[in-house]
């Protein structure tokens, strides 16, 4: 950019409106409903963990952040409902991308991602979670460590973009709920439908009869082109 170019960014502002500056950490911007956070481990609405400790998000990880051990359910005074729990669980945050995979791979729904985000650590230690720390209290609610700035909401819309749709992506199962209770919070509510997002968000003019995405300048067929009648590769074939 050359020895003064840098300063043009800042000569382009002269005039225009002036930015919001957000002074952190007092003030913080409201994050996405499907931001990526600090882990949790959850519980029925009855108090048992949903863990079960089958190791799944330990081998699905792509970091290798997550250990898991399981062992037998006691007789007498069961963790979890299946036959094994987790006994051992920990999540190493010094390695952890959070990209939600073992929130995917879980089939209990017992792993899933808040959406507090800022952690400071003073040891490597501290950053290695443990069970301890990760399963929900008594209450349901996440156990806020001092190293932690969790803010009001940021315990509610876990893992959103998981509860989007069902397995394999079925449009027919948007908004439909396909997971259990959880201690504290009940039944999830899931992300609305494609159609009620689309609603909101897309404006009329791009939205057709149907319901469905509309080119404002005339059909579109499939490859994406617009396609006339006049044209002589969609005369005969009945267009798209």
């Amino acid at each position: 950019m050359g020895y003064l170019g840098g300063f043009l960014v800042s000569l382009r502002q002269i005039g225009r409106k002036q930015r919001v500056t957000t002074q952190y950490p007092k003030e913080k911007a409201p994050k996405p409903v499907r931001v990526h956070g600090r882990h949790v481990l959850n519980r029925y609405e009855d108090g048992m963990e949903k863990c079960i400790g089958c190791e799944l998000c330990a081998g699905v990880c792509p970091a290798r952040c997550i250990y898991v051990r399981g062992a037998d359910n006691p007789v007498d005074d069961p963790v979890s409902p299946g036959e094994r729990y987790g006994f051992v669980y920990e999540i190493n945050y010094l390695r952890c991308i959070h990209c939600d995979l073992c929130v995917e791979a879980c089939p209990t729904e017992a792993i899933t991602e808040s959406k507090m985000f800022e952690f400071s650590f003073t040891s490597r230690s501290d950053a290695i979670y443990t069970k301890a720390e990760l399963v929900v209290d008594d209450e349901g609610m996440p156990r806020k460590l001092p190293w932690e700035d969790w803010r009001p909401g940021e315990d509610l819309h876990t893992s959103a973009w998981m509860r989007a749709t069902a397995p394999a992506g079925d449009a027919r199962f948007e908004g439909v709920v396909g997971w259990s209770g959880e201690l504290g919070y009940g039944l999830r509510a899931p992300e609305a439908a494609q159609d009620v997002k689309d609603a909101i968000t897309t404006p009329d003019e791009f939205v057709d009869e149907h319901g469905h995405d509309a080119d404002p300048h005339g059909p579109v067929g499939h490859d994406g082109l617009s396609h006339d009648e006049t044209d002589p590769h969609t005369q005969g074939h009945g267009g798209h």
